[in-house]
């Protein structure tokens, strides 16, 4: 079986080649808008972005006339004192995030879809991470690191920041950005085997 994944992450392809999952990459020339509407909750916010990344990946096999297999698509972010917390926009935001969840707990919430032309299925991730109190300086150094430019909430918990994190409650690869139990079940119903 074949796949095609929605996402430019790194550790989302990572994570798929930890499975045994043979994809190709699917990316469009516009990204989905990942803007929170406003009074919108967390969850119902990954959902609504994990779907529409679907959504676009079949529109793109249509458009480019790819031969049709599933298309998966995840969204991840950061739930913090009620606020949807996403990917930084420069270095001072980064370490504002940080400081913020420095000695905190936090929940993360990542959303996976597969799609093919007749359904799409969804399921969702919700884990809780309690960060040790952070100094200013490791929050700098960190951020000089550029690890946290392309991550919700600044912090990539399988890279320098596990450092920082004195807790999880939850799935350790769903806080990497694709929680591999959903994502397997997921698949499972799309006809694949593990």
């Amino acid at each position: 079986m074949r796949l095609y994944l929605a996402s430019r992450s790194p550790r989302r392809r990572e994570l798929l080649h930890q499975i045994g999952v043979d994809f190709e990459t699917l990316i469009g020339d516009v990204e989905v808008d990942e803007t929170p509407l406003p009074g919108e909750a967390a969850a119902a916010y990954v959902e609504r972005v994990t779907r529409a990344k679907a959504a676009q990946g079949l529109q793109i096999i249509g458009e480019r006339r790819l031969l049709a297999h599933p298309v998966l698509s995840a969204d991840t972010t950061l739930e913090f004192a009620g606020e949807i917390i996403g990917k930084p926009v420069d270095a001072a935001d980064a370490e504002a995030i940080l400081q913020r969840l420095s000695g905190q707990v936090h929940r993360v919430i990542t959303g996976v879809a597969v799609a093919d032309e007749t359904r799409c299925r969804y399921l969702q991730s919700v884990s809780e991470v309690r960060f040790r109190a952070i100094s200013a300086a490791e929050i700098r150094h960190y951020v000089l690191s550029g690890e946290p430019m392309d991550k919700a909430g600044a912090y990539g918990i399988q890279g320098r920041a596990g450092l920082f994190v004195a807790h999880i409650a939850g799935s350790y690869t769903g806080i990497m950005g694709l929680p591999l139990c959903e994502t397997g079940e997921l698949l499972k119903e799309f006809g694949f085997s593990f």
